[in-house]
């Protein structure tokens, strides 16, 4: 038995740009940033932070493309592909992509980026986050 699982909890670095396939599926496309805060030996705080591409397909890309926007922090659960590109100097890389089968919004409403209103999906709305900030890491 194998298992290919991602779970994200970050900020959503771009608002999300859906598109359809030729076959009539929507697909949506988003950045998530999750950072990591420590001291240095030295006492010197830094952070790290990591990338990744998003994409959310057929009824999930539909209401991520709805509510997801810059800013906001979200719960991004699904696999992980690595997506080797070529850059603008001819150098070969490769950037994180999760393929996602679950998003959950975690902003509050009135915080930065937070979906409210009508429509908001049920299931995936602010109040999800009480729940994540019991975990115990």
């Amino acid at each position: 038995m194998t298992i290919n699982k991602m779970i994200v909890i970050g900020n959503v670095g771009s608002d999300p740009e859906m598109r359809y396939t030729p076959n009539g599926n929507a697909v949506t496309t988003f950045s998530v940033a999750a950072s990591r805060r420590w001291n240095s030996a030295e006492g010197e705080q830094r952070e790290e932070t990591e990338w990744f591409r998003v994409n959310a397909w057929r009824r999930l890309a539909e209401t991520c493309n709805q509510y997801v926007t810059k800013g906001m922090k979200v719960y991004v659960e699904g696999r992980l592909k690595s997506s080797p590109y070529i850059t603008r100097d001819g150098e070969a890389r490769a950037g994180n992509e999760i393929h996602a089968f679950e998003v959950q919004f975690l902003n509050r409403p009135g915080q930065q980026g937070a979906p409210g209103g009508p429509g908001q999906p049920e299931g995936q709305g602010p109040g999800q986050q009480d729940d994540l900030e019991d975990l115990p890491w």
